[in-house]
């Protein structure tokens, strides 16, 4: 925890001195930039006030830090789960190289990457079972009973998300990998890997959008095998192969 704290401290410095240069204007320019750090500082609240430097510094952590290693992890179980379900991979591969072999080389587009329909389905399938996304922080607005305990209000509560992705009381054999779960409707509320409502995460769509573009790349240009199919998880603070999943991959 002292590296992470630690580590976090640096990145605010750097942003921090770039953010008091704009500010400044310390480089004797006076044309904008328009970027991220431009944004938050025109930015007002619902009271019509400018974000303080606090605020800035904390939105722009969270993005730049918030989705870098859990999408990274992400893609390291998708390539875990399809090298353990051949017949997964397969469909995969088949769907993707029918739009590989549509581009004639060209690069394939958002539009056309949300279009594939099994594909998704993996991905939404790989972030259920992956739960990268170990728990999010709430605070309770009133008193809350629970099993004969009483959660007082303004208690802080760790949700774990793991246990709702995994509960078979929202999905059939749980534990297996089947995107085809995805074939019907999902009710919001068993599916909570990004969040929910106003507190949704903010890169949603990026995330899975990158996957599926990996996904479309790695399955129409190579095969691997696992080299430790039996690998123990190191789950702390994201559930991960203890041996952050060696394979052996060559071109298709």
């Amino acid at each position: 925890m002292r590296k992470i704290v630690k580590s976090r401290r640096k990145a605010q410095a750097i942003f921090k001195e770039e953010l008091d240069r704009r500010r400044n204007n310390t480089d004797g320019s006076n044309q904008p930039i328009n970027d991220l750090i431009d944004g938050f500082i025109t930015l007002k609240d619902e009271e019509g006030n400018y974000l303080s430097d606090t605020e800035i510094l904390d939105n722009i952590t969270s993005i730049v830090l918030g989705g870098f290693e859990s999408v990274v992890i992400v893609t390291v179980w998708a390539l875990c789960y399809l090298a353990k379900n051949p017949s997964v991979l397969q469909k995969l591969r088949d769907e993707n190289m029918v739009l590989k072999k549509s581009k004639s080389q060209k690069p394939v587009s958002s539009d056309e990457i949300f279009k594939l329909v099994y594909t998704m389905k993996v991905v939404d399938e790989t972030v259920r079972l992956s739960n990268v996304a170990n728990f999010v922080l709430r605070t309770t607005t009133e008193d809350v009973e629970y099993k004969g305990y009483t959660i007082p209000k303004g208690w802080n509560m760790i949700v774990l998300l793991r246990y709702v992705h995994v509960d078979p009381n929202n999905y059939d054999d749980p534990l297996c990998f089947n995107p085809d779960r995805w074939d019907g409707s999902m009710l919001p509320e068993n599916f909570q890997a990004f969040g929910a409502g106003p507190r949704t995460c903010a890169g949603n769509m990026l995330a899975r959008l990158q996957l599926a573009l990996f996904l479309h790349h790695i399955s129409t240009g190579y095969k691997w095998e696992l080299v430790n199919p039996d690998v123990k998880v190191k789950y702390l603070p994201n559930p991960k192969p203890e041996d952050g999943l060696e394979i052996t991959i060559a071109r298709l």
